[in-house]
This record gives structure tokens, C-alpha cells and sequence, in this order.
């Protein structure tokens, strides 16, 4: 470092991105930006991380304040509010010491005692790739003298503790402590205009597209909102759009220190404030900047004379990361997450082993999975294909597709000949399958899984790793026998062609729904049932009930417990009974890293107990039998009604085909995932125990740590018994940012993201529009439930939730309804709720933030509609 600064003070122009422990995240990239060539940063140095702590040490009672801060609820705005004015008073009233103050004047008596100057925070977790926490901390613009800068430097360490900071440290789970405060100190820039560049489009995200926001003055009055912005689109170094604003006020700086509001002129007010050559002279500026830092920059830039000044330069962290690709072409990518009604994002492990099992080439961004279709977009007969499969199952899905392929850069599709569609008045049916074949798959993936639970017993070390690549080979013959996919389709086929079919001929909606009730061999909705057999045991034991409502999360041992009293053992009996079977399972369990129920079974407590209070003993006899009678009336109607029609006998013929195949095979839709998850868990518990080997030896810190590395990763440490320990924090760091986003149905190459939209206008004014999976209308309170855990459910409750997968089904048996915000016709929730015949409406944007819990909800899972009742 220069002298005679010292420790306390930088010059920006000796600092880089490496500097953010140092001067902050704002300091180590105005430094990085200093040292790319034509970027012009103005002069100035940064007090360092140093100068804070200093002063933190000055002011002993700040550590109680903090103390107390970390104590409080993160809900409980009140009391946040209070004890951060206390923490910032107590750091602003500490008097800086001697050495410190002298190293600051020295600093700008280099630059200009007279000088005006911008003081700016500078937080170590600040500009981050995983968070930018902008506008987290204050910046001063137009201080004069060096007692002003001074005090705006107090001023700054002191805004490290705004209410807004230390909420947002909470959100992003960073202790207050873990951040340390620096403060850039720069000579001021007067510019004529000012404002952001977006090297990426922040609304679409698409990275083609740059947006320059710009006004006159300083910038404050676009970021405070005061006035609009001109607006210009950039893609491919071309203006495509331009929106020039009524600019009637600006910001500027006063002659003697601070800044004012001012009017703009009437005749300038709708002046472009950049030229045209300008703005696409700043994006290219900005285009340097973003290859720098290797992603999308936020810049806030000033333009001083024909000079552009870049005062910050940020990535912006709310832009879903796209797949990394080693070509050029242009590739469209679908969410998995949505598809299996999983869209949190998942550790390093997960996504490697999904990848490594899964039956297609998955690409990974963000922490999430998706395909890539354009190869299959590219004929018209693929095209077609793909968006019929789409647009049947999650009809988002299908328009976001068709809105890509709208752009004016989409490839056009190639034609590609084929068969003509026949013509005999849509009596011809699906092929149709044995149904032995459902008994016979169900008993290969048994002893598939039979097999694979005795051989990795004995496998350890390299061994294991070795055997798994093994069995991974195996994983994916089973998912693509064949015979496995023929069975799926079958009951998919069975079930399109019915919907189709009865609502042309009878006007039926979704007349499959009813049909399939209490479809046999369906063994997620068996899951649901077979815990309110479990309930049965339980409910005659009062003191096993009362003992269960004691049991918190964290009580691992209470099964142990459970025998102690009277009725305990049957009830831990079947307890672990229901577990053996299905033990396996978890909310997001496509992610192999998440918590099972055998692992954690107190999750399954809350469920039980709601059971044992909304139903009478025998519930689960009575209830698939009650379905499987609906759907013999269902058939019967059906039936009867088509042969009162013209060709009637024929059309009852082929419908009666379809029943009994959709009956045949609809259940079976939900085994191979259940097979999935049977093999992931033993693969799970075969890689934990190398992990404790690797814990008991040293390598790692804790098992889990091996969650945050690929399997090829994992492997390479028991080989050579060392871990990358920065790489396994820098994967916690982004995983933690993953979580804050959400995937978007369809990604682009170039970072479109684009979630689609419903074409509907048969809804009524207010309703909340959704895809209908399940018939029917119910109207109850809603119960809106983000964790499976925290759930308590009166019968007559509706769920709402983001998604659910199958480890939701033992709630369905206790609800009269469903809203979900994600799903499609065939992914399991609504698979199961068609099962339990329950009104469901799926894909319903932000069900969850606009329906309140307990509020009064009609579903219309025919129509595909909720309305909110007053």
C-alpha cells in the first residue's frame, strides 16, 4: 500500500476486486474499474475496513446493542428500527482518533482540501456477485472542507446499521458482525447528465439488450424516482427503442457544499438528455465493463463535458444465470423444476446425480435443471409435437415457447412431411396395452432396487464411487425400458383422448378426472391413505396423542420415546411400518441432498395429528371406495349417453376401451418416480457414510459439506483425502443466492426468461386464473402453506401452496381443494388430486402472496379459475 497512507487509507487507483475485505465491495470495483483502459474513474481513495474497526473498538456498548440486535425477531420491524438508531447514534457520536483523522486529511490534502467530494459506503458484503445490496447504505455528494468529509465518513460507518441494512442482512442470512464498513471518498463529478446502464435487460434478462436510463444533472433524481428517465434499448450496437421523458426536475450541486432540486426549463424539459451516438458510445463502454467482471453490470455513469465518468459498476444479481454452452448457437431451454413441481434450487450433489441418472442431456443454471429444446424446434413436425405435449400439460409452458419463437430472430422451422391426421370422426384410439404389464414393471424395479440395497452395503471408498457409476447405468435401463414408457403414455394417451373426446361428443370437461377416482396401483395416492391407517392405530391412545403434541422438529429419539407408554409400541410399530415403505420420501426430493422423512420423521408428526382429529376410524377403507363407485357411476352415465347418439355404439365401444385403459394405467404414471427415489436414497446413505469416514479422518468439517460439491468432486476427495474448502464455501455463497431466485419456465441463450401468460377471457372480473387438473367446484377457507411441516388442516380447508410433488399427498386425503402456483395436467399433484377427486387448479402466478390464509376461497378446478370471496 502507498505510503503515507497506511492502513487506514487506499488510493482506489492501488485497489482491485481482491481489496473487498479490505475497502468494501464499492472500493474493490471502482479500483478494478480504474484499471480497464478507457474507462475513466474519478480520483480518489477509499478509508479502509481498518478505520472501522477502529472506531467499533472505540464504542464498547456497541457490541450489547448488537448483541440484543441478533436477538430480535426478524419480523419485529419495531424493535429493529429502535436498537439500529441506537447502534448508528453511538458509532456516529465516537470521536475518530488522532492517527486515524491525520491519515484522512493527508489523504485529501493530496487530492484538494477545496476539492468537492462524493463520500460513499463501501460494505465488505456489498456489490457482491451473490448480492448487490444497493441502496443498503448511504452516500454523501458535494461535501466540502475536510471536518465535512469527516463527519460524512462517521455518518457512513454509522449506516451500516439502517433499519433497510440490517433487514436485508437478515433476508440474505449474513450476520451483522460478519460486515465491516469502508467509505470511498472521490472528487465530485457536475455533469451535464447522468444515470444507469444495464448491460442486460433487467425486465426480460435478455443479455443482447442493453438499457440506459439517463436525465439531467445528477443521478439522484432517477434513482429517488423524481423524475422519469429517458430510455434507450441498445442490441447488437443499434438503437430498437427510445423513450424520451418530460424531464421537470433535476438534481444539481451547490456552490458551497449539498445539492438541490431544481425546475428544468420548459424548452429542455423533452431534450434527449444523451445523444444517440452517446448512448451507443456508453453501452460500448459498458460492454468492456461487463467483460471485466465476466456478467451483467448495473453502472452508474456521469457524463461531464463528451467525457463519460463510470462512478459504480455492480453485477446485477436479480438476472437468472443461463446454462454455459461452448458454441454459438442460439439454444432454448424448459425448467425441469416445473415440470417435476420442484422449482427450489438445489445443492451441487443433487443437480450432478439428476444429471447422471436422468434419461435426456439436463443443463444447469441458477441451481436448477433445464432441457434444451430447440433441436426439437427446429421442424415443423417436432415443433408441432413439442408444443402440443406442452401446451396439454402446462399450457405456460406452451406460450412462453410460442413467444420466443415469435422474435423476430427465431430460426424459421423446417418442414418435414407427415402423416395426414385420419379421417374417421376421432373414433380411432390410442394403441392400447396389456395391463399385465403394470404387475410385471412394478416387480422389476423391486428387484432392481432389491439388488442395488445388497450389493452397496459392501462398497466403500474409490469402490463405491466406482460401483455407482455402475449403478447409475442401471438407474437409467429401468426409467428407459420400454415397456416403462409404453406404460406411462398409455394412461397419459387414455386420458387425452377422453377429455378430447367426451367434451366433443357430450360437452364433458375434463371427464377423465372422474373416471380415474381411486385408480388402482397409484402409489402416491396409497401413501396418503396409508397414513390415515397409521392415524387408526394411534387414535385410541390418548396418552400417544398427548405425546405427540409435545414433539418438536428436532426430537429424533421420540419413536424410542413412543414405547414408554400405553399403545405405544403398535403405534411405533406402525409408525415405522409406514416409514419402511415410504421413509424415502421428502418435500423436493428430486434433490437427493434434502431431508428424508426417515431421517427426520417428526415431519410427518404435525400430519398425523391432523388426521387423527378430522377423521373417524376406517377413513382410508371408505374413501378409495367411495371414489372407485363415482367413477363405476361416472362410466355408466358416460356410457349411456354416447349410445343415445348417432353411431352411439361405436363411440361407446371406443370409449369404454379408453376407461379401461386410463384405469389401467393411470396409476402407474407415479411408480417410476417412487423408484427414483427409492434408488436415490440408497445411494444418499451410501455417500453420507463416506462423508463421516472423511469427517472422522479430518478431510471435512461436517458430512454435509460434501452436498455443495459435483459427484466427480466428492470422488476426487476420498481418492486423495484433500478438500477444496474455499470452493465448498463459494458454493454455500451460491447457493444461498440461488434460493432468492425464482426459474423462469423457458430460458434463452441469450437469458430471456419468459414464464408465459393465459390467452383466457371466459373468467370473471378479479378471478385468479390458473389451468384446471381436477373437476369440480369447492368453495372453503384457505390455508396457505409453504412448509409440509407447518401445516394445520381442518377438513374443508383448501391447500394453497407454491407446488407440490408427491410427499404432499398425506395432506390431500384432509383437503377439499388445491391451488398451486406451478404444475401442469400430468405432474403429480394434480395427478392426485384427481385420484382424491379434489377441485384443483394449478400454474395460478402468485397464489400464495394474493390469497391470504384463512380468507374464503372458491375453486373451479372445471374451469380452471379461484375466486377470492369477500
Amino acid at each position: 500500500m502507498t505510503e503515507p497512507y497506511g492502513r487506514y487509507v487506499a488510493d482506489i487507483q492501488d485497489v482491485d476486486e481482491t481489496w473487498v475485505a479490505v475497502v468494501g465491495g464499492k472500493g474493490a470495483q471502482l479500483g478494478a474499474l480504474a484499471r480497464i483502459e478507457g474507462v475513466d474513474v474519478p480520483d480518489g481513495f477509499c478509508v479502509t475496513t481498518d478505520a472501522f474497526r477502529r472506531i467499533m473498538a472505540q464504542a464498547p456498548s456497541v457490541d450489547g446493542l448488537l448483541d440484543e440486535l441478533s436477538r430480535v425477531d426478524p419480523d419485529d420491524r419495531e424493535a429493529i428500527r429502535t436498537l439500529s438508531a441506537r447502534v448508528r447514534r453511538t458509532v456516529e457520536e465516537t470521536p475518530a482518533p488522532a492517527d486515524l483523522t491525520a491519515a484522512i486529511t493527508g489523504a485529501l490534502a493530496r487530492f484538494g482540501e477545496r476539492s468537492a467530494y462524493a463520500v460513499r459506503s463501501s460494505a465488505t458484503a456489498e456489490d457482491l456477485p451473490t448480492a448487490s445490496f444497493a441502496g443498503q447504505q448511504d452516500t454523501y455528494l458535494n461535501v466540502t472542507g475536510p471536518a465535512e468529509v469527516l463527519r460524512h465518513i462517521g455518518r457512513c460507518w454509522a449506516s451500516l446499521f439502517t433499519e433497510r441494512a440490517v433487514t436485508y442482512r437478515r433476508r440474505q442470512g449474513i450476520d451483522d458482525r460478519a460486515v465491516h464498513m469502508a467509505v470511498v471518498v472521490q472528487r465530485m463529478v457536475l455533469p451535464e447528465a447522468s444515470g444507469i446502464l444495464f448491460t442486460a435487460d433487467p425486465v426480460t434478462g435478455d443479455r443482447r439488450v442493453a438499457t440506459v436510463d439517463a436525465g439531467f444533472g445528477l443521478g439522484e433524481a432517477l434513482v429517488s424516482g423524481l423524475v422519469n428517465p429517458d430510455v434507450f434499448k441498445v442490441r447488437d450496437d443499434e438503437i430498437v427503442a427510445r423513450t424520451i421523458a418530460a424531464k421537470q426536475r433535476a438534481v444539481v450541486a451547490l456552490a458551497d457544499g449539498g445539492t438541490r432540486e431544481v425546475a428544468v426549463e420548459p424548452g429542455r424539459q423533452e431534450r434527449p438528455s444523451l445523444t444517440d451516438a452517446q448512448a451507443l458510445r456508453l453501452v460500448r463502454l459498458g460492454r468492456r465493463i461487463e467483460a471485466r467482471f465476466g456478467r451483467p453490470q448495473d453502472i452508474e455513469w456521469c457524463l461531464a463535458g463528451d467525457a463519460f465518468r463510470i462512478v459504480q459498476s455492480r453485477p446485477i444479481t436479480t438476472l437468472f444465470p443461463v446454462p454455459e454452452t461452448t458454441d454459438e448457437e442460439r439454444h432454448i431451454y424448459v425448467c425441469v423444476g416445473h415440470q417435476q413441481m420442484m422449482t427450489d434450487a438445489m445443492k451441487p450433489l443433487g443437480l450432478s446425480l439428476w444429471r447422471m441418472t436422468a434419461m435426456v442431456e439436463m443443463h444447469e443454471a441458477g441451481g436448477r435443471l433445464f432441457v434444451d429444446v430447440a433441436p426439437r424446434l427446429a421442424s415443423l413436425a417436432g415443433r408441432a409435437a413439442l408444443l402440443d405435449v406442452m401446451g396439454r400439460g402446462d399450457p405456460l409452458v406452451r406460450d412462453a415457447l410460442e413467444t420466443v419463437l415469435g422474435h423476430e430472430d427465431a430460426a424459421p422451422a423446417l418442414p418435414d412431411a407427415g402423416p395426414e391426421a385420419p379421417q374417421d370422426g376421432g373414433l380411432s384410439t390410442p394403441a392400447e396395452a396389456d395391463p399385465a404389464i403394470v404387475a410385471e414393471l412394478i416387480e422389476r424395479s423391486s428387484a432392481s432396487v432389491a439388488a442395488l440395497e445388497r450389493e452397496i452395503r459392501a462398497k466403500s471408498g474409490t469402490e463405491l464411487f466406482d460401483y455407482l457409476l455402475e449403478a447409475f447405468e442401471e438407474h437409467k435401463r429401468v426409467l428407459g425400458d420400454p415397456l416403462n414408457i409404453r406404460a406411462i403414455m398409455a394412461g397419459m394417451e387414455a386420458t387425452w383422448w377422453l377429455n378430447d373426446r367426451l367434451w366433443e361428443w357430450l360437452g364433458e370437461k375434463n371427464a377423465a378426472d372422474t373416471l380415474t377416482l381411486s385408480a388402482p396401483d397409484n402409489i402416491t395416492s396409497e401413501m396418503g391413505l396409508d397414513l390415515l391407517d397409521v392415524a387408526d392405530v394411534i387414535r385410541p391412545h390418548a396418552e400417544v396423542v398427548a405425546f405427540l403434541r409435545t414433539v418438536r422438529v428436532e426430537d429424533e429419539g421420540f419413536l424410542d420415546d413412543l414405547v414408554k407408554l400405553p399403545g405405544g409400541t403398535e403405534a411405533r410399530e406402525a409408525f415405522e411400518g409406514y416409514l419402511d415403505r415410504y421413509g424415502m420420501r421428502c418435500v423436493g426430493e428430486i434433490d437427493i441432498t434434502r431431508p428424508r422423512w426417515s431421517e427426520y420423521p417428526t415431519t410427518l408428526v404435525p400430519v398425523i395429528l391432523d388426521n387423527v382429529r378430522n377423521f373417524a376410524p376406517g377413513a382410508a377403507g371408505r374413501r378409495f371406495e367411495e371414489g372407485r363407485q363415482r367413477a363405476a357411476r361416472k362410466e355408466q352415465e358416460v356410457l349411456a349417453r354416447l349410445r343415445d347418439l348417432p353411431d352411439g355404439e361405436r363411440r361407446a365401444d371406443a370409449t369404454k376401451r379408453m376407461i379401461d385403459q386410463v384405469r389401467a394405467f393411470a396409476g402407474y404414471r407415479e411408480y417410476p418416480k417412487y423408484g427414483i427415489v427409492r434408488r436415490s436414497f440408497l445411494y444418499k446413505r451410501a455417500l453420507l457414510e463416506e462423508a463421516g469416514r472423511l469427517v472422522r479422518a479430518g478431510v471435512l468439517a461436517e458430512k454435509e459439506d460434501v452436498f455443495y460439491l459435483t459427484f466427480q468432486e466428492f470422488h476426487d476427495v476420498v481418492r486423495t483425502n484433500r478438500v477444496d474448502d474455499p470452493l465448498v464455501r463459494r458454493r454455500k455463497e451460491e447457493f444461498r443466492s440461488y434460493r432468492a431466485l425464482t426459474p423462469p419456465r423457458v430460458l434463452t441463450s441469450d437469458g430471456e426468461a419468459v414464464d408465459g401468460a393465459y390467452r383466457r377471457d371466459d373468467v370473471p372480473d378479479g378471478a385468479l386464473v390458473g389451468l384446471p387438473v381436477s373437476a369440480g367446484t369447492v368453495e372453503g377457507r384457505a390455508r396457505v402453506v409453504l412448509d409440509l411441516a407447518d401445516a394445520d388442516l381442518e377438513a374443508g380447508d383448501i391447500l394453497v401452496t407454491p407446488f407440490t410433488d408427491p410427499s404432499w399427498s398425506p395432506l390431500f386425503v384432509a383437503v377439499a381443494g388445491l391451488v398451486t402456483e406451478v404444475g401442469g395436467l400430468m405432474t403429480h399433484g394434480a395427478v392426485i388430486a384427481r385420484e382424491y377427486g379434489l377441485p384443483a387448479v394449478v400454474g395460478v402466478e402468485g397464489a400464495t402472496r394474493l390469497i391470504r390464509d384463512g380468507q374464503r376461497i372458491r375453486v373451479h378446478g372445471t374451469d380452471g379459475y379461484v375466486e377470492i370471496l369477500s
